[in-house]
């Protein structure tokens, strides 16, 4: 339930889009204008109307997506297969032989994307031809989406919308192009596409057949009436009107008949041509004799005096003559009235006014009646018909004026039922109509709610199908990062087990083995060195040789090293003062040859310390 705070803003939203953008839908009908607002703002995660009259001023290209979804585009090839077949077999066939060679006139009205339009347009190329559909037949297809248009035009579907399209008529009519397909272009030619507001916009005139389907049931009664207003002006004599499943045309039967109720086909009321018209009388008379019985006059007297309705009779100068019995006890006369003048008496303006409605009978010689005139007779209001009538004499001289009053009040009662049960009954349609209306509106919406939901699962299901793939082409990686963790695990050992090796070489010899890289720092360091320097392999590794701090005078090496590593010697040989870990003198004697790789350049060098003096 809303507030009227709600509908004044929601009032508010309206009027921006009407001032902002020239698009007025304050004939649509509020309560699902409303709930299809409300779902664009639940899209975006706006919970107010004001906020979201905020959001469309400030982001223009909001009202895009609002149009949209208030425009609920769902439409198909061949909606509604039965009305199809109908126009088909009888309206079509019917229209086309009324008009042999003449051309042949079109509307969808609400075309949306399109289809129904080249539906219309594939039925009459299979009634009449490609070369007469394209010599005779103008389809005119109107909408207010601007972006539905376009799509209509490009006239390219996929397989789910020609699902209802038979295959003959897709082989025949369409042109498969990868995964789509685009209707026929002679075909195509044939329909005019543009945008068209029912409302405000003229309509398409001389038009045979107009299909406008469950697009009415958008719109409030007096839009409705305004519209049909407009497809009758629009229809040609004996055109027909074709509507959706939830519109009825009720309250407009002075313009449109049923021809098929079930199916919704209406054709137009004959247009009548209003015109004057002469109406010639010829009269005749003659003389009747008639033989005079003495009893006539008294019998004439005696129906007069006992008729139903009150009667009265007035001389040419409106004096009273006659009052029957019913006149009498109606109005309350007597016989001392009798010979009175008629505006001396209370009934000459109670229960109307006589002497006008006197005059006019007897100036124009006719009858004059006073309609439903109330008279409170003790205490119960009746209803009468009162008539004047001049009398005259065979050769046209005035006699006089009956007057009579003539009980209509039953008949005013069942008028006044009849009319209080029309108008109840012409409320129920409307409510019924309106109610229909709404639950194929909720039908549509809740229909385009499973086409999204149907491509959201689409969506999803590619998702899957893309994880599905991403987690395949994952467990094969992993196998062949597996495959490679083995190779370098057994690569690994081996790497460990060359290492064990060459430390069980270097150990076992018994001379000092110092290997550097050409930087000059230190990869190998072993036993021997250790024992007979005093520094562990630990601190001697990848330290700078030539900072070392022990018995060796390391920089007397300096120039044999660079000898070797720049590839001028292979091989350097010298004898060195030193001392010993333990602090003894010695001879020590440094071989120095150049460490090679694998394509035989120089890596680093390799020096043998051995004790000369022992």
């Amino acid at each position: 339930m809303t507030s009227p705070a709600d509908h004044d803003a929601f009032e508010r939203i309206l009027d921006h889009l009407r001032q902002a953008r020239g698009f007025d839908f304050t004939a649509y009908k509020r309560t699902s204008l409303m709930r299809r607002v409300v779902k664009r703002m639940q899209t975006i995660g706006v919970e107010q109307f004001d906020r979201y009259l905020d959001r469309l001023q400030v982001h223009p290209d909001e009202f895009n997506a609002l149009f949209n979804t208030i425009l609920i585009n769902v439409t198909g090839f061949f909606r509604d297969i039965d009305v199809w077949d109908h126009l088909r077999t009888a309206i079509l066939p019917s229209l086309l032989s009324a008009r042999p060679d003449a051309p042949l006139r079109l509307w969808s009205a609400g075309a949306a994307s399109g289809q129904e339009a080249y539906s219309a347009a594939m039925i009459l190329a299979e009634l009449i031809g490609r070369d007469a559909y394209k010599e005779r037949v103008k389809i005119y297809a109107t909408d207010v989406d601007e972006d539905a248009l376009g799509e209509a035009r490009r006239a390219v579907y996929n397989d789910k919308q020609l699902a209802d399209v038979p295959p003959d008529l897709v082989a025949k009519y369409f042109e498969k192009t990868g995964e789509l397909f685009t209707f026929d272009r002679d075909l195509r030619r044939g329909v005019i596409f543009g945008r068209h507001d029912l409302i405000h916009d003229a309509p398409i005139s001389r038009v045979d057949l107009l299909l406008c389907r469950n697009t009415l049931m958008y719109f409030n009664a007096d839009a409705q009436a305004r519209i049909m207003a407009r497809f009758y002006f629009s229809l040609n004599p004996g055109g027909f009107l074709v509507l959706g499943r939830a519109e009825m045309l009720f309250s407009h039967a002075s313009l449109f008949q049923a021809v098929d109720l079930k199916r919704r086909i209406f054709t137009v009321v004959p247009k009548v041509n209003p015109r004057e018209r002469l109406l010639l009388i010829a009269q005749s008379g003659r003389e009747d004799i008639m033989a005079q019985y003495p009893n006539h006059g008294r019998l004439r007297d005696a129906a007069f005096e006992s008729s139903a309705d009150a009667q009265i009779v007035l001389d040419p100068m409106g004096v009273l003559v006659a009052a029957n019995a019913q006149a009498r006890r109606v109005f309350s006369l007597s016989t001392g009235d009798l010979g009175s003048p008629l505006q001396d008496l209370e009934l000459s303006y109670r229960p109307a006014e006589l002497r006008p409605a006197l005059d006019r009978a007897l100036q124009d010689r006719r009858e004059v009646a006073l309609r439903n005139i109330p008279l409170d007779h003790s205490g119960t209001v009746r209803f009468l018909d009162v008539v004047l009538v001049p009398l005259y004499e065979d050769d046209g001289t005035a006699l006089g004026a009956r007057i009579s009053f003539i009980d209509v009040t039953p008949m005013k009662s069942l008028q006044d039922e009849l009319t209080n049960s029309k108008q109840e009954l012409e409320t129920a349609y409307e409510e019924l109509q309106s109610t229909n209306e709404e639950l194929e509106t909720t039908n549509e919406e809740l229909q385009s709610t499973v086409e999204e939901l149907e491509t959201t699962n689409e969506e999803l299901q590619s998702t899957n199908e893309e994880l599905e793939t991403m987690n395949e082409e994952l467990q094969s990686t992993n196998e062949e990062l597996q495959t490679m963790n083995d190779e370098l695990r057994n690569r690994g050992t081996e790497l460990n087990a060359s290492n064990a090796f060459l430390e069980a070489v270097f150990t076992s010899l018994r001379s000092a083995v110092v290997v550097i890289d050409r930087e000059l720092r230190i990869q190998v360091w072993n036993s021997g060195a250790s024992d007979l320097w005093g520094l562990r392999s630990e601190e001697a590794q990848q330290a700078y040789f030539f900072s070392l701090d022990i018995g060796l005078p390391v920089a007397d090496l300096h120039q044999p090293l660079k000898e070797v590593l720049g590839g001028n010697a292979d091989h350097r040989e010298i004898t060195l003062r030193a001392i010993s870990r333990k602090g003894r003198s010695m001879e020590c004697r440094v071989s120095i040859a150049p460490l090679l790789g694998s394509d035989r350049a120089v890596t680093g060098a390799i020096l043998l310390m051995d004790d000369a003096s022992a």
